[in-house]
């Protein structure tokens, strides 16, 4: 879990890993093409977040280099003191197939609750590999919602939200 600072010297490798992913096909907010700018421009808020507290960024490596990475949001509001939203978790095609998602899913489990999260929360395109490495882990399903989202060469993607309680 890298601080601001020390996340803010890996923005180059995280970036990579954001257009790998992109180009992969992966509907993570971000359309085709994808240029370094706007991944890097993406990891500056990110770091702007873990320095407020609200994202911690886990990092995970391969060989020296970053092959992953995924981040918690601890809820702020004063009625959700016991939640968090997971989101990014990316994975690099080196990286795949090789328990990196999974450390970083177990991490932030751990770290969530050494922080008195209970109940988490990430959505995911319907029918991706993601989807498919939630519930083996143990998410709950909580539903689809049609066309939410798109798939960054275009086209509507279903979403599906996920759950699961850490108590």
């Amino acid at each position: 879990m890298p601080d601001a600072y020390q996340a803010k010297a890996l923005i180059p490798e995280l970036a990579g890993i954001l257009i790998d992913c992109v180009e992969g096909g992966a509907s993570v907010s971000f359309m085709l093409p994808i240029d370094r700018r706007t991944a890097e421009s993406f990891y500056e808020g990110v770091v702007e977040k873990i320095a407020s507290g609200a994202t911690i960024l886990f990092v995970a490596f391969l060989d020296g280099r970053i092959a992953g990475t995924v981040q918690l949001n601890p809820e702020m509001k004063p009625n959700q003191p016991h939640r968090a939203d997971v989101s990014k978790l990316l994975v690099d095609r080196r990286g795949r197939n090789r328990g990196v998602a999974q450390a970083l899913m177990a991490a932030v489990e751990v770290e969530a609750k050494s922080r008195g999260r209970t109940l988490l929360c990430l959505d995911t395109a319907t029918g991706s590999p993601a989807e498919r490495l939630y519930e083996k882990l143990g998410w709950q399903r909580l539903g689809v919602v049609p066309r939410h989202a798109m798939w960054p060469q275009g086209g509507f993607s279903d979403t599906t939200f996920f759950w699961k309680d850490l108590s």
